[in-house]
């Protein structure tokens, strides 16, 4: 076995990689941009080295910077996690000719899967299904819009040489085809180096099923199970599960055959993953194969009671894969869902910044996380904004479906903004709990798991101010003060009058102002004209016990000085940030005349110029931030007065780009 492994690679992966080295006795090599060097993957492994700059293109993409940093270390292999180089055909060749094994397959095989037109016109010689399309290599658009004709709509075009639904735009008519494929060209020239395209036949509701798959040098190649993926955003997975609850054994035998024989075609070494289209019918369709590890393959582990990433090492080393087919076995059910710095609410905007608080579930045997952050670090600008994995696992899917709601009420992110409540409401949604999620159900409903502008109800309020009184009393008063002492007393009193006390609270650009009298757990409350009586209120294992108006509530909440999350109020999670009750004051966000930059990043487009009158919505600039596309929108119709900003150009977050005229 290896006894030095380099990980090109940062975050979570990098993280979980060198949990499996440790385990095997493998010194891990980690190495580091200049924005990640107190990150966690570094703190984490044997020894770190620098690479560059903190943009991907200055660091980890650096062939030159990470064999370098191999040598210097002594690495006998590379792990290059997923994501970055881990399907480069450049970066496996290198490694093998610098003597340093590729922890992946051969060259041969990513080149042949590395482009989606090669590698389904390689499956179609190996009977494995295809959808209908064109993926040849004349790229003249023109020629593009008559192929698209022949296919018929609705139609996809695909970036050939992409992956992660980057750049991939669905088509429904002639009209539609020049605009949608000069989208799709210019991101992915951007994303991958490589503007050509390929036309697919759109299946209307389909389903995203795919099998993991390993071979290795001694020419076993097995599948282990299929993974559910339908659950997406704009073809970014949301949720992962396995098994199915859609296929049945018939069709779960004929899919992992064909995947074997995908694997096949290219005499696969190693972990990979053959991802199929589903009809509504549950006629399949090769789709692409990655010829890495993916971010899902925490489920499969769960359900299959292995290690995919010793597995990997082992067969880089020469070993012969532990099981064969035959052998292979799952049990119970297991689900994954991706916590990210974003804001669900105002289009998934990405987010960055310090993890004030991090609260996630203990790790148990039906809890697994795997994480590249934790409490006090930043999510920066320059990265993917996933904060954690969050895996469950029990004995069959209702159970486990109910695991992952426990484990998600019991989250709690405080910095940037994150998609808790959206994962929530979404293991909560009867299309998930039926199984019958398509990959574009989220994309055409996507209200239903939105939080929206719901306004937090008078009960709401009281709970949460209730928390609040209480969290403060204790902490003026403490434990061991004497109960019945008058300076124990946190009431507000003053001579000749009751005393009243503000307690004021913050949700989504909203101030929310409630009176309390009492002390002790009894309140009188009033929010507007609204009143309650609180009586017998304790804070206890993270709930808060109380009789509101009589009726006796049990409401899972935390509270501190700072904040109050109230976790699951009839399937809703409530977040409040304390303000100071007599320092408000508000703040005109709109920028009714500009156009502010929502977070850092580069200008990718600029579709207008001054002097332009504009209508109200319509796209002017186009940027690109934390691998994603972010269009900006004209706040208003007018004339706009200037614009500062370039194609190419990087911009800090709060510039102002646009202008307009009064």
């Amino acid at each position: 076995m290896f006894e030095r492994v380099l990980i090109a690679n940062r975050g979570e992966i990098a993280c979980r990689v060198i949990r499996t080295c440790r385990q095997l006795g493998i010194r891990s090599i980690a190495v580091y941009s200049e924005a990640d060097k107190d990150a966690q993957h570094v703190r984490l492994a044997d020894e770190a080295w620098p690479i560059g700059g903190p943009l991907p293109a200055d660091s980890y993409l650096r062939i030159d910077a990470i064999l370098d940093a191999a040598k210097k270390s002594g690495a006998q292999a590379i792990h290059p996690g997923y994501g970055f180089l881990s399907e480069n055909t450049a970066f496996s060749r290198a490694c093998k000719d610098a003597g340093i094994v590729f922890i992946g397959p051969d060259p041969e095989s990513i080149e042949a899967m590395g482009s989606k037109a090669a590698a389904k016109q390689l499956m179609a010689g190996h009977d494995v299904p295809l959808v209908p399309g064109y993926s040849g290599d004349n790229q003249d658009n023109a020629f593009l819009a008559e192929q698209a004709h022949k296919v018929g709509y609705p139609l996809i075009i695909k970036p050939s040489a992409g992956g992660g639904g980057k750049g991939m735009q669905i088509v429904r008519s002639d009209a539609e085809f020049p605009e949608a494929l000069a989208t799709a060209q210019r991101v992915a020239q951007a994303a991958f180096g490589d503007a050509s395209m390929l036309l697919e036949r759109y299946v209307e509701h389909p389903r995203h099923i795919e099998f993991q798959i390993f071979g290795d040098r001694h020419g076993n190649i097995i599948h282990l199970g299929e993974r559910e993926c339908s659950a997406q955003r704009r073809y970014q997975k949301v949720l992962e599960e396995t098994p199915s609850p859609f296929l049945t054994p018939e069709k779960r035998a004929d899919m992992g055959a064909a995947a074997v024989a995908a694997a096949r075609a290219v005499n696969y070494v190693g972990a990979g993953t053959v991802e199929f289209i589903v009809g509504p019918a549950g006629d399949f369709h090769f789709m692409e194969m990655n010829t890495r590890l993916q971010v899902e393959h925490p489920v499969t582990e769960l359900t299959h009671g292995v290690d995919l990433v010793e597995w990997q090492l082992r067969i880089a080393d020469g070993e012969p894969l532990p099981l064969a087919q035959e052998d292979v076995a799952s049990h119970g059910h297991a689900i994954e869902v991706r916590l990210y710095a974003e804001d669900p609410d105002q289009n998934f905007l990405p987010g960055s910044g310090k993890l004030q608080t991090l609260r996630l579930p203990t790790p148990s045997e039906h809890v697994r996380l795997d994480g590249g952050v934790i409490e006090g670090d930043t999510v920066t600008i320059f990265y993917d904004p996933m904060i954690a994995k969050l895996i469950v696992w029990d004995e069959d899917r209702p159970k486990a479906l109910q695991r992952m709601r426990k484990a998600l009420a019991v989250s709690e992110i405080i910095g940037p903004k994150s998609n808790i409540g959206f994962l929530e409401r979404l293991v909560r949604h009867p299309v998930v709990i039926e199984g019958r999620i398509d990959t574009g159900y989220l994309d055409r409903h996507l209200e239903e798991f939105l939080l929206g502008d719901v306004v937090p109800s008078d009960t709401v309020l009281f709970a949460a101010a209730t928390a609040a009184l209480l969290h403060d009393e204790v902490s003026i008063s403490g434990d061991a003060v004497d109960p019945h002492s008058p300076w124990a007393r946190a009431d507000a009193w003053r001579i000749g009058h009751a005393g009243k006390r503000i307690v004021a609270l913050t949700a989504r650009e909203q101030r929310y102002d409630v009176e309390a009298h009492g002390h002790a757990g009894n309140y009188q409350l009033r929010h507007g004209e609204a009143t309650g009586k609180v009586r017998g209120a304790r804070l206890l294992d993270d709930c808060l016990s109380a009789r509101f108006d009589s009726e006796s509530r049990r409401v899972p909440l935390r509270a501190d000085a700072a904040h109050v999350l109230l976790h699951d109020v009839d399937g809703q999670r409530y977040s409040f940030s304390r303000a100071a009750a007599f320092a408000w004051e508000a703040r005109d966000a709109a920028g009714g005349n500009q156009i502010i930059t929502p977070m850092p990043g580069r200008v990718v487009l600029v579709k207008a110029k001054a002097g332009d009158t504009v209508e109200q919505g319509q796209e002017l600039l186009v940027m690109e931030a934390m691998k994603m596309e972010l269009a900006l929108k004209a706040p208003r119709a007018g004339t706009i007065e200037s614009i500062n900003a370039t194609q190419g150009e990087f911009v800090e977050a709060d510039a102002v780009l646009v202008r307009f005229a009064d």
